[in-house]
């Protein structure tokens, strides 16, 4: 027998939830479909050894909207920011390292011992930054318009952000270079130091199957520093038990509004008729019945639960266009101790230990772990992103134990090496990981418990996402605002009516930022409103 909500939502990503939240607030019908165990999507934390939780997918945060936090009472939900001071530390092979952070006589003692051009150079970057974020990220919660419309709306829509972007000055070539191009040429020309430039390009390239060099690595550049923790802008923090806070805060905004949540329930396959979805099915042979369904899902798997028929010839060429590229592999490893560090002598918790960990000497390093990747191959070198949340989260691991994040660049997709399996690649890939912060922590090999190694077919298993691309396609400008997902398709609806997306498909994209989230939400209580008023019932 069908059970009928006003909205079914497939996915329990927090994407996902902040479109429930929002929407049973405002006194719809909602249920989430989720098909683990867990809910959270890549926002998530596990038990993956017993007494040890793991941010197994996303693991730090700052991006989540200020709005959200505030509008659904996420800290009366449990949700608690951590941030981390100083926000990284880079050791490099010749025993020196660098420390950047919320302090600035810290960092600019830091980036002085390598270049004092730079230690100037960096608060007037920062600073540039800061006033093109100002005009960029009003446009987060904003639904793009559609150029091609020609509707009044549309054209007002475009007609401010015009003379908003002319506000910029000259910023406004900057502006439009981080948005178009390349990460590489914009350090280059700020800073002299290969050590600065590699901390900074990190950023650029995380998620992305891109190196520095090439055009779009600028906004993953940018997009990775807008953001806030407590009010403090540009500060990343750790969310108190893991990035499941997130996820269990947003999810008990939504029941005590009244949505339902279900897990282990995978849906299927959705109902259309006559071009109008009327509700999903699930792998049990349950019937949801809802005249409007939404899915935190990428295209790719939004679009398998749909007859082909039911979409446009051209839509479905678009959307098989779509770049989910991807070579980040996560590697989550339970330690019996903190690495001590050549650079930075010490098990004790301590600044080193704090912030993100980055292994990446030089640009050229990436462009050579990159020049590997192309071509099939792991690199040989990889880039490293360590963050240990449990130096200042005790709830994670026991004690005297931490819980350790590796999100690594480059490990291919489709892995080409003559003889091996994928399988025996990952693994090799995961020792070659190990054995390079060994290099710089002469105790992490031994230091290792356990460990947790999620490649991108893995990562594409495990969470649904298409390819292991954690942004659910490629953040390049071709598939930015009103591209995202596809042009003609970027205020949330698709060619099915009543069908909807909200994951990091849509505009913004990818992040733990429930921007995408909040903005479908507001469409589709346009939709209601606009269907209540027509004369027909709301949940038509």
């Amino acid at each position: 027998m069908p059970t009928t909500y006003d909205v079914a939502i497939i996915g329990a990503g927090h994407n996902a939830l902040v479109t429930a939240a929002y929407l049973a607030r405002a006194g719809q019908r909602v249920i989430v479909l989720e098909r683990r165990e867990v809910i959270g999507g890549a926002c998530v934390t596990e038990e993956v050894w017993p007494g040890v939780k793991v941010s197994t997918a996303s693991y730090v945060n700052s991006l989540l909207r200020p709005e959200i936090i505030r509008e659904l009472e996420l800290a009366r939900h449990g949700f608690e920011m951590l941030p981390r001071n100083p926000s990284s530390f880079s050791p490099f092979p010749d025993g020196r390292s660098l420390m950047l952070g919320p302090d600035k006589e810290l960092t600019r003692r830091e980036v002085s011992k390598f270049s004092r051009k730079d230690a100037d150079a960096l608060p007037r970057y920062e600073a540039m930054l800061e006033r093109i974020a100002a005009f960029i990220e009003p446009t987060l919660l904003l639904t793009p318009p559609n150029p091609w419309s020609l509707s009044v709306g549309d054209l007002a829509t475009m007609a401010r952000l015009g003379w908003q972007f002319t506000r910029l000055g000259r910023d406004g070539a900057a502006a439009v270079e981080i948005l178009t191009g390349a990460a590489r040429p914009i350090l280059d020309r700020w800073f002299e130091s290969e050590e600065l430039k590699a901390t900074l390009a990190t950023d650029a390239v995380i998620g992305a199957m891109a190196a520095p060099s090439m055009p779009g690595t600028a906004y993953v550049l940018f997009h990775h520093v807008m953001g806030e923790t407590n009010g403090v802008r540009g500060v990343w923090g750790y969310v108190r038990g893991g990035m499941g806070g997130i996820s269990a805060a947003l999810a008990a905004a939504a029941r005590e509004r009244g949505a339902e949540i279900r897990t282990n329930a995978p849906v299927t396959r959705m109902l259309v008729a006559q071009g109008a979805v009327s509700g999903v099915v699930l792998a049990d042979g349950t019937e949801i019945r809802a005249s409007r369904v939404v899915s935190g899902a990428d295209p790719h798997v939004t679009f398998g639960l749909v007859d082909p028929q039911e979409l446009p010839a051209e839509f479905r060429a678009d959307l098989a266009a779509i770049d989910y590229r991807s070579a980040s592999l996560k590697l989550n490893l339970h330690l019996s101790e903190l690495p001590d560090f050549t650079a930075c002598p010490g098990t004790t918790a301590g600044p080193q230990h704090r912030g993100t960990i980055h292994i990446c000497p030089s640009l050229d390093y990436i462009e050579e772990a990159y020049d590997s990747a192309k071509y099939g191959r792991p690199a040989p070198n990889p880039i490293l992103e360590c963050t240990i949340p449990s130096v200042l989260d005790d709830t994670l691991a026991p004690k005297g134990q931490h819980v350790m994040s590796m999100f690594i660049q480059y490990f291919p997709y489709d892995v080409k090496v003559a003889g091996v399996t994928h399988d025996v690649a990952r693994e090799r890939f995961a020792d070659r990981c190990v054995d390079l912060l060994t290099e710089y922590a002469p105790n992490f090999r031994r230091s290792v418990i356990d460990r947790q190694v999620l490649a991108p077919r893995d990562i594409e298993q495990r969470y649904g996402l298409t390819g292991g691309n954690i942004m659910q396609g490629a953040m390049s400008l071709s598939s930015l605002f009103f591209m995202r997902p596809l042009a003609g398709y970027a205020d949330y609806r698709t060619p099915i009516r009543g069908l909807y997306l909200c994951g990091a498909a849509t505009h913004p994209g990818g992040g733990v930022m429930g921007a995408c989230g909040y903005n479908a939400a507001r469409e589709i209580l346009r939709d209601v409103r606009r269907r209540r008023n027509a004369g027909a019932p709301a949940a038509a």
